[in-house]
């Protein structure tokens, strides 16, 4: 009788149950990646349980060399989002590994998410490290603009701890864009520009570099006190952690999607 009773009941369970809405998320790679290296094993994990997704190559990659500056790049994560509402999603996300993420969080500053991911955030500019390494080309970059010299294009110093200073050419213009201390790359400015009810997930792998590991606590420290905000700590490295993260993404953001 009372297997009866319960077969009878699952038909209605089933239909009675909300489904998760569909889910929308765009991947941005780090400093001269690109699609189809370190992100891309995550892309095609959310993609392979059904999410929407957009990989994209974004203006700091190693094919694209900065050839579009930080509003342009705004415009192209936007029109990413659109097709992604447009092909069904519901909710939608923003994930950036190592620079991508701490674009995502001045993109996600400026513009309305349903949650953030930020996998090993790295490459805030506002460092007085960081602008030891880039301060003179910055400094050279913002007279050529004063002076009406920003379309120029020139030698400009970019820096990366892995690997060291190495030269990009690019305009004054769309070097300053993304270099200085105070825009779009400062990471504890965008931050603190985030909507308090923004949930965000940060990524902060165990065998991440000194210097991240150092600053993980008052990374997530700034990050909006959302209930659903996350620290998920992978036992990963830098380059390995979006992969480690995809089982915790797929999680966060089902939860994130229904509350």
């Amino acid at each position: 009788m009372h297997l009866l009773i319960l077969a009878l009941m699952l038909p209605f369970a089933s239909w009675a149950q909300p489904s998760a809405p569909a889910i929308g998320i765009v991947v941005m790679h780090g400093k001269g990646g690109s699609p189809d290296r370190l992100v891309s094993d995550l892309a095609s994990g959310l993609a392979d349980k059904a999410y929407l997704v957009a990989n994209l190559e974004m203006p700091w990659s190693g094919k694209r060399h900065y050839d579009k500056d930080v509003a342009a790049a705004e415009q192209e994560v936007t029109a990413a989002l659109s097709e992604l509402r447009s092909k069904g999603a519901k909710k939608v996300f923003v994930a950036g590994h190592s620079q991508g993420a701490v674009f995502a969080l001045h993109y996600a500053s400026k513009k309305p998410l349903d949650g953030l991911i930020i996998i090993a955030p790295g490459g805030n500019v506002a460092t007085s490290f960081y602008q030891q390494q880039v301060g003179a080309s910055v400094a050279r970059a913002r007279s050529l603009v004063a002076s009406g010299k920003g379309d120029e294009r020139g030698e400009f110093d970019e820096y990366e701890g892995a690997k060291g200073k190495w030269a990009i050419s690019t305009t004054a213009a769309i070097y300053l864009a993304w270099f200085d201390p105070e825009g779009a790359m400062n990471q504890e400015k965008s931050s603190r520009s985030l909507a308090k009810t923004l949930p965000v997930l940060h990524v902060a792998p165990t065998s991440d570099y000194p210097a991240l590991l150092r600053t993980k606590q008052a990374t997530f420290a700034a990050l909006p006190a959302d209930p659903l905000t996350r620290l998920y700590e992978p036992n990963a490295d830098h380059r390995g952690a979006p992969r480690a993260s995809i089982d915790e993404i797929l999680r966060w953001t089902a939860e994130v999607a229904v509350r």
